[in-house]
């Protein structure tokens, strides 16, 4: 199972996009002893889906609809004919092996010319460039069993579609636990360049930053972090910490009331 704060960093959306995908009934995760929201691998699927799909400028009642028939028949884990999503018009269709079929009534469609990655789930958005395939869900299945793997697989996102935030975010958070903090920051400031807005890699750069005591960059990148994302309360809760240790008494009692009220509005890790 996996926590909010684990779904922010292996899916690349803040806790934000989190409440309104509960909250529109895209998930329903379960709940821990302490009341806080788990998530299990179907659920990491399926908030890759919604965003994968919110990008497409689906309406969010299509993608209600369709990701609740699709969570009945995702299985545990990946088939082996492999599963494509893809926005076509108004519809989301499903690629399962030879299979067309329409999400949100089950109705099959006849083939349309798609590329299948066998094992893998990736979206095909409506645009002129050539589809990319999606190596999220490939790449955090294997984080834990095989992180040099997953380090492989968002770097392959990476190379297939530079402005991917949630790669260099994921790839950036495995090479910092990994103790490669060159490279890590190395992806970090990539990242930056490519995608300067994505509140989840700058809010990871910021933790490597801090880790090093370099708290002024610590700072600056939390700070652009909330900027993105006000609801981001981890951001506010690590820079209290920060100005509580430089002594900034007033600037912490800020943010530790800041991350008071967004924790207390918000799902629980």
């Amino acid at each position: 199972m996996y926590t909010v704060k684990e779904v922010c960093r292996i899916v690349g959306i803040p806790r934000s996009a989190i409440r309104g995908f509960i909250e529109n009934g895209f998930v329903s995760p379960l709940r821990g002893r302490r009341r806080e929201y788990l998530f299990n691998f179907r659920d990491l699927i399926a908030l890759r889906m919604a965003k994968g799909l919110g990008e497409a400028r689906l309406s969010k009642k299509r993608i209600a609809a369709s990701l609740k028939r699709l969570r009945r028949k995702l299985p545990k884990t990946l088939p082996l004919s492999g599963l494509r999503i893809a926005a076509v018009g108004n519809d989301v269709v499903v690629v399962e092996g030879p299979s067309r079929w329409r999400a949100d009534d089950g109705q099959y469609l006849l083939a349309f010319e798609v590329s299948d990655k066998e094992g893998d789930i990736s979206f095909a958005l409506p645009s002129t460039k050539k589809s990319v395939p999606d190596w999220f869900a490939h790449a955090f299945s294997l984080e834990e069993t095989d992180p040099d793997q997953a380090m492989d697989s968002y770097r392959k996102a990476i190379g297939e579609d530079p402005s991917e935030g949630g790669a260099y975010a994921n790839l950036g958070r495995l090479l910092h636990q990994a103790g490669r903090v060159a490279e890590a920051e190395a992806v970090y400031l990539a990242g930056e360049a490519a995608c300067p807005d994505d509140p989840v890699l700058l809010f990871n750069f910021a933790f490597l930053k801090e880790d090093e005591a370099r708290w002024e960059e610590a700072i600056q990148l939390y700070k652009r972090a909330l900027a993105q994302d006000p609801s981001m309360g981890d951001a506010h809760y690590n820079l209290a910490l920060i100005y509580e240790s430089l002594r900034r008494q007033r600037d912490a009692v800020r943010h530790f009331s800041a991350y008071r009220k967004i924790n207390s509005e918000s799902p629980r890790d």
